[in-house]
C-alpha cells in the first residue's frame, strides 16, 4: 500500500519554499499553493487513481489541509474548512 503522508518520486517533482510550491506529475502541475493558503488543483483531465493519490500525498506532506476522494465515479474535494465540493480542473480554494 502506498504511503499517504509523503509524495513518491515516481514521475513526480515538487518545489516548496517561503512563497508556496507546486507538485508536477507526468508533466502536469497537479497541485499549486501560495503562502496565503490558496490552493489550485488540476488533473489536466487525467483523473486517475494515481493523480488523486498524489494530490492527497501533497496535501499531507505540505500541510495543505484538503483531501480528494471519489464517489460514484465523481471526484470531490473536502476543503480545509470541512466543506465538500465537486472537483473541477483548475479549481482554486483557500
Amino acid at each position: 500500500m502506498p504511503r499517504m503522508d509523503k509524495l513518491s518520486s515516481y514521475k513526480t517533482a515538487y518545489t516548496d519554499n517561503e512563497k508556496g510550491g507546486c507538485v508536477i506529475y507526468q508533466q502536469t502541475k497537479i497541485v499549486e499553493w501560495d503562502n496565503n493558503g490558496n490552493v489550485t488543483l488540476n488533473s489536466d483531465d487525467w483523473m486517475t487513481v494515481t493523480t488523486k493519490r498524489k494530490m492527497n500525498q501533497a496535501s499531507n506532506q505540505f500541510g495543505l489541509g484538503y483531501s480528494v476522494f471519489q464517489k460514484d465515479f465523481n471526484w470531490f474535494v473536502t476543503k480545509p474548512d470541512g466543506q465538500t465540493i465537486p472537483y473541477v480542473d483548475n479549481m482554486e480554494f483557500s
